[in-house]
């Protein structure tokens, strides 16, 4: 009997080590949204259908005895043909307040992209393929899971300054027809300051990439810059964003790959008043292209305005009405593939 109350003692002892040794802090947030979205293209038949969205988060960290801060975190989702993301980093916080994140790392232009107001709502209007007006203004920002990006601490070089600096290399995989990203580069930098009553934030980057495949490879490639501006008094908020460069659209067929060449301007205004928050958002986006070694000579144009209330029912829970215009051209003529969009839905979060 002795000896096998010292083998249950030794036993949760060992347990209670490794237990210890693997219990990281773990967080967790989601929300839950549905609601009905309605669509009247300019051509065909108005449809309606039932918006049912959800997410997951786990973050995970633990600090060592040294001050680093490890971190990382995955997300669950359901939203139709994404079921989750993967593309996660692992994260060291350092004492001094820098950081370095690990594979997956991600662009650090993409990282300093300033946040423009926007509409709620999941409401939207199908697109073409054969139309490549970008819409996000970092969309010229590309990486390999095979990267790193550096993370200054606040106030880098001057008060409210803030910098990145990514890199991601050749996942040594063979080229096929598809072209991909190779390796890529990036910078950027957030600058926050205040005039008078007004809060500002500056921020953009700058990125370039190396394209691979095996088909016609020209002068394709994928970079070019982001900048945005955001200005918040009291509860009202103004912000604008401009990103200019090339990217490309792969293609299984070799030398059909598309090369393209793009810009887009995000604006949009949000006012907070009591439970209400009134939202506006407008977005411009062009571009050239055409396939490998043939450069485009027409526009394809994107443009949507978009314009919601959100009413806090209450604590985490939210209701929304939203609007959305679109209007489209696919090299140089205009098209029936835009047209009008409303959603109204909940929102519940934890």
């Amino acid at each position: 009997m002795k000896k096998e109350l010292l083998i249950a003692s030794a036993l949760v002892t060992t347990l209670g080590a490794t237990s210890v040794a693997q219990a990281v802090t773990a967080t967790m947030a989601g929300s839950m949204k549905v609601g009905a979205e309605f669509e009247s293209p300019d051509s065909g038949t108005d449809t309606n259908n039932i918006s049912d969205l959800s997410n997951f988060n786990i973050s995970l960290s633990e600090t060592t005895d040294g001050g680093t801060t490890i971190s990382t975190s995955f997300e669950i989702v359901d939203e139709g043909a994404t079921t989750a993301d993967d593309d996660n980093a692992i994260k060291l916080t350092f004492t001094d307040g820098s950081a370095l994140e690990l594979l997956n790392a991600g662009n650090a232009a993409g990282t300093h992209v300033v946040a423009v107001p926007g509409a709620g709502g999941e409401q939207g209007i199908t697109g073409t393929s054969t139309n490549n007006a970008p819409g996000d203004v970092d969309f010229a920002a590309g990486s390999t899971g095979l990267g790193v990006e550096w993370h200054s601490a606040a106030d880098f070089l001057a008060d409210g300054l803030s910098m990145s600096a990514s890199f991601s290399t050749d996942s040594g995989a063979a080229k096929a027809a598809a072209a991909r990203t190779e390796n890529s580069w990036g910078i950027g930098a957030t600058y926050v300051t205040s005039a008078g009553d007004t809060a500002l934030t500056i921020g953009g980057g700058v990125a370039d990439a190396e394209i691979a495949n095996t088909g016609t490879q020209a002068d394709a490639d994928k970079g070019g810059f982001n900048i945005g501006v955001s200005a918040v008094t009291g509860d009202l908020t103004i912000g604008v964003g401009y990103g200019d460069g090339d990217t490309f659209v792969s293609s299984t067929t070799a030398g059909t790959n598309i090369q393209v060449d793009g810009s887009v301007m995000k604006a949009g205004v949000s006012y907070v008043t009591g439970d209400l928050t009134l939202a506006l958002g407008a977005t411009f986006g062009e571009a050239k292209d055409g396939s490998f070694g043939t450069a485009g000579t027409t526009d394809d144009s994107s443009d949507s305005t978009s314009a919601s209330i959100t009413y806090a029912v209450a604590s985490g829970v939210s209701a929304v009405v939203g609007y959305t215009t679109v209007d489209r051209q696919n090299d140089g003529s205009s098209t029936t593939l835009g047209g009008s969009a409303w959603y109204v839905g909940a929102t519940m979060s934890f």
